[in-house]
């Protein structure tokens, strides 16, 4: 096996991880949320370690700053102000910000 094809085998199997520890976050985040942060954790570090991208979909359930798994409600507060989300963390409060587009946004009606 090419270094270069063991290389795209290895990202593809940490990638794989990644996906499945944040779905194990998910599952036990009621039961055990301290666990779940574990988890979130050592996502994190199989992508740093294998230099893979964490998807967007799943980085927005994580905290940048402490580290925490964020379920709406529970760990986190989530407001929309204009256009965008506004992610707060109850552990750390820090803000997570990022744009989104709602049913009366410009970009949304229709061209005739």
């Amino acid at each position: 096996m090419t270094r270069r094809h063991r290389k795209k085998w290895i990202r593809d199997i940490a990638r794989q991880q990644i996906e499945r520890l944040f779905e194990l976050a998910e599952a036990i985040s009621g039961v055990r949320p301290e666990l779940s942060d574990r988890y979130i954790y050592l996502a994190k570090k199989i992508g740093m370690r294998h230099r893979v991208r964490i998807p967007a979909h799943l980085k927005r359930r994580m905290c940048k700053h402490c580290g925490k798994y964020l379920v709406p409600g529970r760990t986190c507060r989530v407001r929309l102000n204009r256009n965008r989300v506004v992610v707060t963390c109850l552990s750390c409060g820090k803000q997570i910000r990022y744009p989104y587009h709602g049913r009366n946004h410009p970009s949304n009606e229709k061209r005739e």
